[in-house]
């Protein structure tokens, strides 16, 4: 087989986007949390894992790489109308590189970034056609096989490029790169639908086909290439090799076509014809080899057409001398087309599943939910005409006494009509089964009371926990009240209860009905020997049997049962019918940005119930004729029939009992529609149940969070914000005033240093005033270690002298104390430092250093008595008084 050379397509390369994070936030903003919040974040999650590995790596050549791509697609068109993806909502930008445009030594390649979704689904689906055409050019032509999945792909490709080309410019709303421009990827198509052709010709040929076929299928592959290589001439963005191979397809599609049908001249015994194709194909594959050979080999084919020109030019001359026609003058050869392009649908995967399946906007569900309305009640009204025109037709047939009256020819055995009717209520199991019916009911509705009252009284519980907060933190309180939060949930438990209301006015109504046609039931539930004897018998006027009158109320009641029929079918067709509403609103929702559900519902609930309203109102006018029709009849009937005591009798309990029938089948219906209810009430309002749960256990939740932040900002809050002044006696005794009886304690870190004696001022023991100005002491000595003992000698020469005014005398006497008594160590504003432990009252000659000066700052982290560093601004000889509360005076 000739070597050939077969175009694909290079990729499109897409920057990395993170499309988890703004899907589950718009998910998170739009949906309330739960499952299906949950659900939903994680669909997302996914389809940003499916897109990584759709166009974050290489992929390989095969069907599988396909298929993810496939796969990707089929999502993005699934989620384009569940997501509103724009600049001003949804902003997702999807930047993608030109697939044909190799850039640049100073400058990357063409890109194009756009925040359209449908620009992401082209490029996606570009990269579908170009992983199709390398997949078939790289299959091995030699078998069955790979001719069969070459062609496939191709037309696979062919039909990707081709709904780019319709589709590109309506998704994008601006112009696209040159790439994707409907232009190109026409060119593409047409491309990729030349080669099928041409895998279809080598298939042909390998099947040895005949000429005839080969040489069509041949020249149809070369108009395809032609085609092609003139939309490729003025393209320059495409790889230069394209346009070459191009037309040497064309030329080597035409060399095969002619010389297949060559091989059809000579079985004609038309030897100059085939000798002018043979030159004209030798002129074909010259011109390939001449101007296309390092991109196309046709050494073989020109062999071979080259070996049948000489054979057939030497029996020509020898032979048959057959005149050789020029050749425009030889008769086109004809075409044959086997391949289409594959066209695009979602989806395109086989192994596709929507990740986002349940997913519908808010909007959407709200229009749902209405639509839903509309369509029960266009249902339940057309149901509910066919069913009391039903009831109507029995009702009047039981007054009439029809068809008993018409059947009862002796007058003493039971009609057939009502023998049947008590057959059925027999079968339907009589009294029981009503019996049954009402003894379950009430335990139903009692049920659902149940779940709506503990479902309301979950509420209750919360709101007065929540008022009785309010009323105790009152402005600090800040969060919702239940009472608003809750005034939806109460709505619908007040709806829920007004259902149930009124499905017990309905159980009453039945129970009503039932207890005025209980006996009548009781009797057709009895053997016939016992019904016969029930039923009073009469003189009927045998003449009239088979009389015109008679045959005309027989097919007229045949009428009316097939009347009856026919609305039971149409019930169960109208029951039947089913239509998802949420694509056509996801459309509208996805094309106007907003829903106009009256207007879509009427029209599709038109289109879908017309036909069968109109069915119906026939029906129902049809009956109406035939009742009509049937009493009048009946009427002359009875003017025919003797009258006499015993036959009215008997009529009358016939027709009871047909009433009777009547009765029972409606009270099993509808008894039996009343326990659907109940049950799938039952269900109702377990969801709200669960509904108030869920909501109050979040109340709660957020009611213990609002607990634990006032509890503690309150321990932050100071007891008393303002520290109160000092007492006037503590001013006093501060400017020399009366010295009260109880000493008030100064700071001990700041005495005066000059302070002025009392007048009542008295003298020590010794001799010396105690308010005396302290001699200057001399040079501080090191400081002693904490603990350290004094000699007795040292501590009896010279006492302690009597506490000035500003310093309280020591209470109960001055002596030595074992160790320091009192609290912790007080800090002083200004000074938040540590204070030293106050040595004893006796003489201590380091008593200038702990008494005297001024409380140095103690830095944080250092040893006590530790040298401390010198303050910023010079200190001053005596700090002024601070007012603080009155402290508890220790001995020293």
């Amino acid at each position: 087989m000739m070597a050939t050379t077969f175009v694909s397509v290079p990729f499109k390369k897409a920057s990395e986007v993170d499309m988890a994070k703004p899907l589950s936030k718009f998910i998170q903003a739009t949906y309330p949390s739960g499952d299906t919040q949950a659900e939903y974040v994680r669909a997302a999650e996914e389809l940003n894992s499916l897109r990584k590995n759709a166009l974050g790596r290489p992929l390989d050549k095969h069907d599988s790489s396909l298929e993810i791509l496939l796969r990707y697609y089929d999502q993005l068109c699934s989620i384009e109308p569940k997501f509103p993806f724009s600049e001003n909502q949804l902003c997702l930008t999807f930047t993608w590189k030109d697939a044909f445009d190799k850039g640049s030594l100073f400058g990357g390649s063409v890109k194009l970034a756009l925040a359209s979704l449908g620009y992401e689904k082209s490029c996606v689906l570009f990269n579908v056609g170009a992983l199709a055409s390398q997949i078939a050019a790289e299959q091995n032509l030699e078998n069955d096989e790979g001719l069969k999945a070459a062609a496939k792909y191709y037309q696979l490709a062919s039909g990707v490029f081709q709904h780019i080309k319709d589709t590109v410019l309506s998704a994008l709303n601006r112009e696209p790169t040159m790439d994707i421009c409907p232009d190109t990827v026409g060119t593409l198509s047409l491309i990729m639908l030349a080669q099928a052709q041409e895998v279809f010709f080598l298939k042909a040929a390998a099947d040895k086909m005949k000429d005839a076929i080969i040489a069509k299928l041949a020249n149809q592959a070369a108009d395809y290439y032609g085609d092609a290589f003139k939309q490729c001439q003025y393209k320059e963005n495409l790889p230069k090799e394209v346009l070459p191979v191009l037309a040497a397809k064309h030329c080597m599609m035409q060399a095969n076509a002619e010389y297949h049908q060559s091989v059809l001249a000579k079985q004609q015994k038309k030897f100059g014809e085939e000798i002018g194709r043979l030159q004209h194909a030798s002129d074909s594959v010259k011109t390939v080899a001449s101007r296309y050979d390092e991109y196309i080999n046709v050494k073989d084919l020109s062999d071979k057409i080259a070996r049948a020109l000489t054979a057939a030019k030497k029996d020509n001359d020898f032979i048959y001398h057959d005149r050789v026609p020029d050749v425009k003058d030889l008769e086109p050869v004809g075409k044959a087309t086997l391949v289409k392009s594959t066209p695009v649908s979602h989806p395109m995967s086989q192994k596709y599943t929507d990740l986002f399946a349940k997913m519908v906007p808010l909007a959407v569900q709200q229009s749902l939910s209405i639509y839903n309305q509309r369509r029960a009640d266009l249902v339940n009204r057309l149901i509910g005409q066919m069913r009391e025109s039903t009831n109507l037709a029995n009702g009047v047939l039981a007054s009439l006494n029809l068809p008993a009256a018409i059947e009862d020819v002796s007058g003493d055995s039971i009609p057939q009509s009502i023998l049947e009717k008590s057959k059925v209520v027999a079968q339907k199991g009589g009294l029981q089964t009503i019996d049954q019916f009402m003894r379950d009911l009430p335990e139903l509705l009692q049920r659902n009371r149940e779940i709506l009252d503990e479902a309301l009284k979950i509420l209750d519980q919360e709101e007065v926990s929540d008022h009785e907060l309010k009323a105790k933190f009152k402005e600090r309180w800040k969060r919702t009240p239940s009472s608003e939060l809750y005034k939806p949930l109460r709505a619908e438990g007040a709806n829920f209860r007004t259902t149930l209301d009124r499905a017990v006015q309905a159980d009453q109504v039945v129970r009503e009905r039932y207890a005025a046609h209980r006996e009548v039931i009781a009797l057709l539930c009895k053997p016939e020997a016992e019904l016969n004897a029930a039923i009073p018998s009469g003189n009927p006027t045998k003449s009239l049997q088979g009389s015109e009158v008679i045959m005309l109320l027989k097919t007229l009641l045949a009428s009316l049962n097939e009347v009856k029929k026919e609305r039971e079918t149409f019930e169960n067709d109208i029951k039947s019918v089913q239509f998802d509403m949420s694509s056509r609103f996801l459309t509208a929702l996805a094309q106007d940005g907003a829903i106009s559900e009256e207007a879509i519902s009427v029209t599709e609930l038109d289109r879908l119930y017309g036909g069968h309203t109109e069915s119906v109102q026939q029906n129902l006018k049809k009956q109406e004729e035939l009742l009509a029709k049937i009493q009048a009849a009946h009427e002359e009937f009875s003017k025919s029939t003797q009258s006499n005591t015993d036959a009215n009798q008997r009529e009358e309990m016939l027709k009871k009992l047909a009433a009777g029938h009547d009765q029972f089948v409606e009270l099993v219906a509808n008894l039996n529609e009343g326990t659907k209810f109940y049950n799938g009430f039952t269900e109702i309002l377990l969801k709200f149940q669960t509904k108030c749960s869920d909501i109050v256990f979040a109340r709660k939740t957020e009611r213990d969070e609002l607990l634990k932040d006032l509890q503690q900002s309150i321990a932050r809050e100071p007891s008393a914000p303002n520290i109160p002044a000092a007492p006037a006696y503590q001013i006093a005794a501060s400017v020399g005033g009366t010295t009260p009886a109880v000493p008030t304690p100064a700071p001990r870190s700041v005495f005066p240093s000059k302070p002025q004696p009392p007048e009542h001022a008295e003298p020590s023991s010794s001799g010396v005033c105690e308010n005396q100005p302290k001699p200057q002491p001399p040079a501080r000595p090191p400081p002693p270690s904490v603990g350290a003992t004094f000699p007795a000698a040292a501590l009896a020469a010279d006492p302690a002298p009597a506490p000035s005014a500003s310093m309280p005398a020591s209470v109960g006497g001055v002596g030595m104390l074992s160790q320091a008594q009192g609290p912790p160590y007080p800090s002083y504003q200004g000074y938040p430092g540590f204070y030293p432990m106050p040595m004893p009252m006796a003489y201590n000659q380091y008593a200038y250093g702990q008494y005297n000066m001024p409380y140095m700052y103690h830095p944080p982290g250092q040893p006590p008595f530790q040298t401390a560093q010198p303050p910023q601004q010079p200190q001053q000889p005596q700090q002024p008084r601070y007012p603080y509360p009155q402290q508890q005076f220790y001995q020293q």
